[in-house]
């Protein structure tokens, strides 16, 4: 698997904020990441998408920007089952 850094923005409305209103957390994207099922495109919204487990073993979809090959900023992230 190819070494991604992950950009992590903890100012208020950031991207650590947004992903922490759906209980997930920086550790449980850099898990799934490890731990990626499938890669593919949003159908909502045209952005870069990986499905992967959490750290609790649950399968979480992480809809990312590729800034570079190995820069990624994660844009949003939820359990599967919970969107919506």
């Amino acid at each position: 698997m190819l070494d991604v850094v992950f950009i992590w923005n903890e100012e208020p409305g950031g991207n650590v904020e947004h992903i922490a209103d759906n209980n997930l957390y920086p550790e449980d994207i850099e898990c799934a990441y490890e731990t990626a099922l499938r890669f593919g495109i949003s159908r909502s919204s045209g952005r870069q998408i990986f499905y992967g487990q959490a750290g609790d073993d649950s399968e979480i979809l992480v809809v990312y920007e590729e800034l570079d090959a190995t820069t990624w900023y994660v844009v949003t992230a939820y359990r599967v089952g919970e969107e919506g």
